[in-house]
């Protein structure tokens, strides 16, 4: 795997992967933002491996899969480097017929034991979920 970045400005970057899709990338006040920060990509990439696993898992037990949502929250040091001590991922899964108890243990797996951006992270981390039937 290889990312080529490129400076675009003060506190701009782009991103690009070896098949040429492109992140923009910006480190910004909160005025002048227009892209994630690497720290914000960080929490979307943790949440969007789990929920790739998520939906899978759903599909794979004959379940119907209407939609999902996640709320991924961070919590950083306050010294440098101000890494994520603790992040937690809250996921809504869309679906009239999925248990409880089937949800429970298809987020658990896909948030501790498939997410390969999860595992690679020493920031406490916790989970949670909703069904919503609509």
């Amino acid at each position: 795997m290889k990312i080529d970045l490129q400076f675009k400005g003060d506190e701009e970057f782009s991103s690009v992967n070896q098949n040429g899709n492109k992140v923009e990338i910006d480190m910004r006040s909160a005025e002048e933002k227009e892209h994630q920060s690497p720290t914000e990509l960080l929490l979307s990439a943790v949440g969007a491996c789990a929920a790739v696993e998520i939906v899978s898992m759903v599909k794979k037990r004959r379940k119907t899969f209407v939609d999902l949502k996640a709320e991924i929250s961070g919590e950083r040091r306050d010294e440098h480097p101000r890494g994520f001590t603790k992040i937690h991922l809250k996921y809504s899964i869309y679906s009239p017929d999925l248990t409880e108890e089937e949800a429970q243990r298809i987020v658990d797996l896909a948030t501790t034991k498939y997410c390969s951006v999860a595992g690679s992270l020493s920031a406490e981390q916790t989970h949670s979920f909703e069904i919503i039937r609509d």
